[in-house]
């Protein structure tokens, strides 16, 4: 099903079809009454007397060809709230036969700015499905057109479907299977990137040799697919300043290599690679926005299996920067990946800060269960930017703590550190004090585990299940908000 959105900047009223207003919430009239007849106010109102008024969406006919929506709106209602009101409104008008609606925007009950371009948005992010590989697709196409004066600008009509479109982006990257999406299929669609604007470089397994990316190269040596680093840069500003750096964690199916996963639940490993989508779907949604600001997104694409090259528990590996770990168990692959593309990062580009994500440990989940991302990181500034930024869009994290007496869980007799803590608990804590020990130059840095947040089998606000697409409108606020 495609939702079609047509906005024209004139003010007349069709005398039929499906007419959508937004009242108070004691479902008030006063303010269509420069809109509607007398008529038909008064047939509303005698309707309304056996409606229960508690409801957020009341339907009503007028007659066989005039059907009225009333959406009634709260008066301090934020933009998140109204973004989950378009979700709703769309899960209340897809069973409907109707295909074409219409939306008054001058005729709403809220002052809020852009009231109905984020009501949309959230219709548009609520309505996306992914039917690629279905033999019998949903054909229908609803198409809602937004008459009046009070519509977005041009210029938030782009960053609306920007966003939407890189959310869709990262949310179709994450539901591809694993046989289709491995890296190389992964790192030649990144390519195809470089036709909106931005400067794409792919590092093959011969140039991170040569690097010596031998922790991201070591996960995938078990499998018959390269590993890959790309780099995507979008400069936004004509100076040369300092980029914001995004980092993201693509094991494109991840077995646990030889130290092998148990085999219930294992298909869901194909979105072990939601880190780098999500840094993929916001590069394109800044370049498609045409955002002001440089930035640059960093991903390390590999398939971890357990073939007959495959990495060991007890192999000593040496990273980028120089620092060797003992690889204890060859399912803690994620943090590796990542230790190498962190390191790169903060060299070769020198960000303002860096911000990596990943689904990174399952520990993370039992933490925080699916309603926030863990947030780890080395800077009180950067932290709180982002927790402002995931509250406003409902993308939230919490805060977890990193502490120097957590590095002797991971500190090895053999190398300078291991990649798993063998005496348990802080899972989550551990995975990100190693990743931390690969920030060399004290770089403002945050790190995000997703493991919680990337896929959900029953749906949240503004996605029907699935993937989320979680933290392309997070990281896209962040840079807004603060960084434009």
């Amino acid at each position: 099903m495609k939702v079609l959105i047509n906005y024209k900047n004139y003010s007349s009223i069709s005398k039929s079809g499906n007419l959508i207003f937004f009242v108070d919430e004691k479902y008030s009239l006063t303010i269509l009454k420069k809109y509607i007849s007398k008529t038909e106010i008064e047939f509303i109102e005698d309707v309304l007397k056996s409606q229960n008024l508690k409801k957020k969406i009341i339907s009503l006919d007028l007659n066989s060809k005039k059907k009225f929506f009333l959406i009634s709106v709260k008066t301090n209602i934020s933009f998140s709230q109204v973004e989950n009101l378009g979700a709703d409104f769309f899960n209340y008008l897809k069973d409907f036969k109707q295909k074409e609606f219409l939306i008054y925007p001058d005729a709403v009950s809220t002052k809020l700015k852009n009231f109905v371009g984020h009501f949309l948005h959230g219709l548009k992010l609520k309505s996306y499905t992914f039917e690629k590989y279905k033999t019998k697709k949903n054909k229908k196409n609803i198409s809602i057109n937004v008459i009046g004066k009070n519509i977005p600008s041009a210029k938030d009509q782009i960053k609306f479907k920007a966003i939407e479109e890189g959310t869709f982006y990262t949310r179709d990257l994450v539901s591809e299977p694993g046989n289709i999406l491995h890296p190389d299929e992964y790192a030649k669609r990144l390519k195809s990137l470089s036709k909106i604007g931005l400067r794409i470089n792919v590092y093959d397994e011969k140039k991170l040799k040569k690097l010596g990316m031998n922790t991201l190269l070591g996960v995938g040596q078990g499998s018959i697919r390269g590993s890959y680093l790309v780099t995507m840069e979008w400069n936004g500003l004509k100076n040369k300043s300092k980029p914001l750096a995004f980092v993201g964690k693509g094991v494109c199916f991840d077995t646990g290599g030889i130290s092998l996963k148990p085999a219930k639940f294992m298909e869901d490993m194909t979105y072990d690679m939601a880190g780098s989508a999500v840094v993929v779907g916001l590069m394109k949604s800044l370049a498609l926005r045409k955002a002001k600001v440089n930035a640059v997104g960093v991903v390390g694409l590999v398939e971890n299996m357990p073939g007959g090259n495959a990495q060991r528990p007890g192999d000593i590996v040496k990273s980028y920067s120089g620092k060797t770990v003992e690889i204890l168990n060859t399912d803690a692959e994620g943090r590796l990946v990542l230790a190498d593309a962190l390191t790169y990062t903060e060299e070769k580009f020198k960000p303002k800060f860096i911000v990596d994500l990943a689904t990174l440990t399952g520990a993370i989940i039992v933490s925080l269960g699916s309603e926030y991302a863990g947030l780890f990181s080395n800077n009180d500034k950067l932290s709180n930017e982002l927790i402002e930024a995931g509250e406003k869009v409902e993308e939230k994290v919490w805060r977890m703590p990193l502490n120097k007496n957590f590095d002797k869980l991971i500190d090895s007799k053999n190398a300078d550190m291991q990649n798993i803590n063998y005496v348990g608990g802080a899972g989550s804590t551990t995975a990100a004090q190693f990743l931390q020990r690969f920030i060399l130059n004290k770089t403002p840095w945050a790190h995000l585990d997703i493991a919680g947040m990337a896929f959900s089998k029953y749906g949240g606000a503004l996605n029907s299940g699935g993937a989320t697409g979680y933290g392309v409108r997070l990281l896209n606020k962040l840079i807004e908000d603060k960084y434009e």
